[in-house]
């Protein structure tokens, strides 16, 4: 009885424990994610130099993660604030005057019909109103400027205590990974010491494949958008990378550099990078992305795929990782249980029987 009220009581503090630090696990998350992924190169460093091991290394992998996470929102803030007026402008000539049609709409072969809806709804003043276009009122989509300031500030505060968190898992890591291997066999056994290490191989290769084919995609696409005369090249390039870590995502950044060469004039230009965005993408994310991540977790294209999909829906951006790496751990679950993959729970002297004839079916 005694053993049993411990644990319900250890239970219960760990549930407090949780909801106490409820607004920080999504850094917490990360931190541990982004740490798993860069292990294996922070013990490649620590072999080449064994003195840097306590702060050196840890510090430079942080400032690292820092600056590719930061120096991109730099970039992007940059571009904001220096094109913004431009942007605000339009949105107060559309409202004042109506949005007028372009003239490549008058050549499509349903042409009269769309210019006449275009006439009826957009080319009159108060346009965006008739579009239903978060801040086409006149009003902040995001509400109060102090509101902003505030998740703002929010979103800053997790990102340092996700750096800080970094830090110390890369610097302790492997007391840390020991205490937990020790806990995790003392509960669960060898089976538990498994599926551990399946779900660190599955979040190791998850990260990589999304960050690889990321920096493929914005690369790449960002080649066909300078070729193709788009401005801001290099920015929609850098903006693809970061989206396509979401499925599909790229398509917003290729959708607005076709946008800026259509209104361009440039019609060809923007044909030719919406064609090639759309191959590159589709390419990326069903085939080249959930091969990548499927040879590390040993898992079929579509139970990644769903993985993926399913992640986000249920958990959001970090949903991207866990539902893969969740995917990967049910997966080496199934094949142990089954006997088509040796294991704890498929010990080498317990092979599954395989009868010598098909049972007879009623």
């Amino acid at each position: 009885m005694q053993r049993r009220t411990g644990l319900v009581a250890l239970g219960l503090f760990a549930l407090l424990g949780l909801w106490t630090l409820r607004v920080f696990l999504p850094a917490v998350g990360w931190a541990i994610i982004l740490a798993v992924s860069l292990w294996p190169w922070r013990q490649r460093a620590v072999s080449l130099w064994p003195g840097g091991a306590d702060f050196t290394w840890p510090a430079l992998f942080t400032l690292t993660v820092a600056l590719f996470f930061v120096l991109p929102l730099v970039m992007v803030a940059h571009a904001v604030t220096t094109d913004g007026r431009f942007a605000l402008q339009w949105v107060l000539d559309v409202r004042a005057h109506g949005l007028a049609m372009p003239d490549f709409v008058a050549h499509l072969p349903a042409g009269p019909a769309i210019a006449a809806w275009w006439d009826t709804h957009l080319a009159k003043p108060g346009a965006l109103g008739n579009l239903g276009l978060p801040g086409a009122d006149g009003h902040s989509p995001f509400g109060t400027g102090q509101h902003l300031l505030g998740l703002v500030l929010h979103r800053l505060v997790l990102a340092v205590f996700l750096l800080l968190i970094l830090f110390f898992l890369l610097r302790d890591g492997e007391r840390v990974a020991s205490s937990l291997r020790v806990g995790c066999e003392r509960a669960f056994g060898a089976a538990g010491v498994n599926v551990a290490m399946q779900a660190l191989r599955a979040v190791r290769g998850t990260v990589n494949g999304l960050v690889v084919v990321g920096f493929g995609e914005g690369v790449l696409l960002g080649l066909v958008y300078e070729l193709c005369g788009a401005p801001h090249a290099a920015l929609l390039g850098l903006l693809t990378g970061l989206l396509s870590v979401v499925p599909m995502g790229s398509v917003v950044a290729a959708a607005v550099a076709a946008g800026l060469l259509a209104s361009a004039d440039k019609m060809l230009f923007a044909v030719v990078v919406a064609v090639i965005s759309a191959v590159v993408i589709f390419i990326a994310d069903h085939f080249v992305r959930p091969v990548m991540i499927g040879d590390a977790t040993r898992l079929p294209f579509l139970v990644v795929l769903l993985g993926i999909l399913g992640g986000i829906e249920a958990l959001g951006l970090i949903g991207l990782v866990v539902g893969p790496s969740l995917m990967a751990v049910l997966m080496l679950l199934w094949r142990e249980w089954v006997g088509s993959q040796q294991g704890p729970l498929n010990p080498a002297h317990a092979s599954p029987r395989v009868p010598d004839e098909a049972p007879e079916l009623p």
